[in-house]
C-alpha cells in the first residue's frame, strides 16, 4: 500500500518539534524514542506498518489545542487516534507526522438521565459508557466486536455500528454533540444534549469524517433505558443462500430483531473451538435476537421462527436463560479474535442491501475458489454490513497482494450489487483508491471542498479516504497555496 513520501524538511526539524510539544504537555505525553513510537506504527489493519515523528498523549481540550496549533504553525501532519483498533488502517501514520492519542482522555463529563445522554471525553472506551450508566438501568446501543477496547473517538470518526444497530442504528443516530478542535487550534461545539440542532447538520459531517476535519475531544451521547429482556435464538442452515435467504424474508415480514448475526462454516467452527458456544454443526448460522416483555419476546420469535421453517434448518434452538444467551453471543463477539489464532486475515466492511445477501454470498464463495484463498463470512446480516475475512499467510510472497485484490472484487461486487464501500469501519487507506468505483470525480471534488473549509492547508489524517494521487496533489496545491 503506497503511502506519502515524508517530508525531509520535517523531518530535519524534529528536535524543534518534539522540544515545542515538551513545552506544552507533561513530560511523559510525548514519545519520540523510536522504540516506544513502533507501538503506534499500525492500527489493527497491522499488515501496513510506519513509525511516526513523535507520538502525544493530551489529557484534556485544551491540551489538544495547544497541539495541534504548534503543528499547525511548523506545517506537521497529524493523525488522530483513539484505541487504535480500525481495521481498515483509520489511523496509520505517515513518517513525517505527529500521532495524537486521545487514550488519556477517559472521564464521564456529566450524566442526565431525564434527558437520557451522557457527555464522555472521546477517549472513554465504547463498553464502559454504558458500564457508566447500567446501574441505573440504562445503556448505549452502539456495540461493536472490539467495544470492550474501542474508544468513542474512533467510533464518531468511523461512524461505528455493531450488532444491535439493526433496531438502534448506528454511531450517528446516538450522538448528540461534539467538542471538536480544529487543525488550527481552534475549540468549537457542534450539537449538545438536545434531540436536534438548529441550521446545517454539521454534527452528521463530522460523525464518518474518519478523523479528517477535526479532533472530537468530547461527545455527548444518546443513553436508552434498558429494555425489559431479549432473547436469541440460533438457527442452522446447511447453505450460505439459503441463510441469506432466511434473513431477507424476516426482514420482509415487516419484524424488526434487535439483531440478526451471520456466520458461516468456517467461522462457526474456530469459534466453537474458542469459546464453546454450543453452536451447531451446519454451514451457515444465524443468530436472531428480539426483545421487549415476556410476551412480545415470545410473539417476534413465534413469527422469527415459522419464517426459518419454511427454508428447512438443520437446527432452530432458542435460548432456554440467560447463560445460554450469553454464551450465544460470547461466541459472536469473540470471533475475530477467534480467527486471529488460526491464521492471517483481512477483515472486509462492504454493506449491501438484504435482498442481495444470496447472490453476493455465492459469488464472495466463487471469487475464493478463483484466487486460491479461503474466506470466514461473519457480519451484521439483519443491515447487509459484511464482513467477509479473507485468510492469508502473511509470510508467503505474493498472499498479501492476492488477498488485496480479492477484498477489491469483493468491494466492487457490494456497490455493483447496490450497496457501498464501507458501513462502519470507515475508508481509511484500505479503500480509499476504490472511491471512484462509487463515485464520480464531481461527487469526490465536493467531499474534497468540504475538507478544503475545515483543514486548508490538508494536515489531519493525510493519505486516508481520498485516492491517494488526488488527495496527494489536493494536499500539496493548498500547501502551495497557504505559503
Amino acid at each position: 500500500m503506497e503511502m506519502p513520501t515524508p517530508s525531509a524538511s520535517i523531518l530535519a526539524r524534529k528536535d524543534r518539534i518534539v522540544a515545542r510539544l515538551r513545552g506544552i504537555l507533561p513530560k511523559d505525553a510525548v514519545i519520540d524514542d523510536e522504540t516506544q513510537t513502533r507501538a503506534y506504527e499500525c492500527d489493527a489493519l497491522t499488515a501496513y506498518k510506519c513509525p511516526p515523528l513523535c507520538a502525544v498523549l493530551p489529557s484534556s481540550t485544551e491540551e489538544v489545542s495547544a497541539v495541534l496549533k504548534v503543528c499547525h504553525e511548523e506545517g506537521v501532519s497529524v493523525v488522530p487516534r483513539g484505541s487504535g483498533t480500525s481495521l481498515a488502517g483509520g489511523a496509520l501514520p505517515t513518517a513525517d507526522c505527529v500521532i495524537l492519542g486521545v487514550a488519556k482522555l477517559n472521564d464521564v463529563l456529566e450524566t442526565d438521565y431525564d434527558n437520557r445522554f451522557i457527555r464522555v471525553q472521546s477517549g472513554r472506551t465504547n463498553l464502559s459508557v454504558t458500564g457508566a450508566v447500567e446501574a441505573d438501568g440504562f445503556f448505549y446501543a452502539p456495540d461493536p466486536s472490539s467495544q470492550l477496547a474501542c474508544a468513542i473517538a474512533g467510533n464518531v470518526a468511523m461512524n461505528s455500528g455493531g450488532a444491535h444497530c439493526l433496531k438502534y442504528g448506528v454511531t450517528t443516530n446516538n450522538l448528540l454533540g461534539v467538542t471538536l478542535v480544529m487543525m488550527d487550534g481552534t475549540v468549537i461545539e457542534m450539537g449538545g444534549a438536545h434531540m436536534d440542532a438548529a441550521g446545517y447538520d454539521w454534527l452528521g459531517v463530522i460523525c464518518g469524517s474518519e478523523g479528517q476535519l477535526g479532533v472530537v475531544t468530547e461527545a455527548t451521547l444518546r443513553i436508552l433505558p434498558k429494555p425489559e429482556g431479549a432473547r436469541p435464538v440460533l438457527i442452522g442452515y446447511n447453505s450460505n443462500e439459503v441463510a441469506g435467504a432466511c434473513v431477507s424474508d424476516i426482514i420482509k415480514a415487516g419484524v424488526l430483531p434487535v439483531a440478526i448475526e451471520f456466520m458461516d462454516r468456517r467461522v462457526i467452527e474456530v469459534v466453537e473451538a474458542y469459546a464453546k458456544a454450543g453452536y451447531p454443526d451446519c454451514e451457515a448460522l444465524l443468530i436472531v435476537e428480539v426483545e421487549g416483555s415476556e410476551a412480545e419476546i415470545d410473539e417476534q420469535l413465534g413469527v422469527i421462527k415459522q419464517i426459518a421453517r419454511k427454508h428447512d434448518p438443520v437446527e432452530l434452538r432458542e435460548a432456554k436463560d440467560a447463560d445460554e444467551a450469553a454464551r450465544i453471543w460470547l461466541g459472536r463477539k469473540s470471533a475475530f479474535g477467534a480467527m486471529g489464532q488460526i491464521n492471517d486475515y483481512m477483515c472486509l466492511d462492504g454493506t449491501i442491501p438484504v435482498s442481495s445477501l444470496p447472490f453476493v454470498l455465492k459469488r464472495i464463495g466463487e471469487l475464493s475458489k478463483e484466487y486460491g484463498l479461503d474466506v470466514g463470512n461473519v457480519f451484521h446480516a439483519g443491515d447487509g454490513n459484511m464482513h467477509p475475512l479473507i485468510l492469508f499467510d502473511a509470510n508467503k510472497e505474493g498472499d498479501l497482494e492476492t488477498c488485496e485484490a480479492m477484498g477489491a472484487e469483493i468491494l466492487k461486487l457490494c456497490v455493483e450489487a447496490g450497496g457501498c464501500l464501507t458501513g462502519e469501519h470507515g475508508v481509511g487507506i484500505e479503500k480509499r483508491d476504490l472511491m471512484n468505483v462509487q463515485f464520480d470525480p464531481a461527487d469526490l471534488e465536493a467531499q474534497m471542498r468540504i475538507k478544503d473549509i475545515f483543514d486548508p492547508e490538508w494536515l489531519l489524517n493525510p493519505a486516508k479516504v481520498f485516492p491517494l494521487a488526488t488527495s496527494e496533489t489536493r494536499r500539496s496545491a493548498s500547501t502551495s497555496k497557504a505559503a
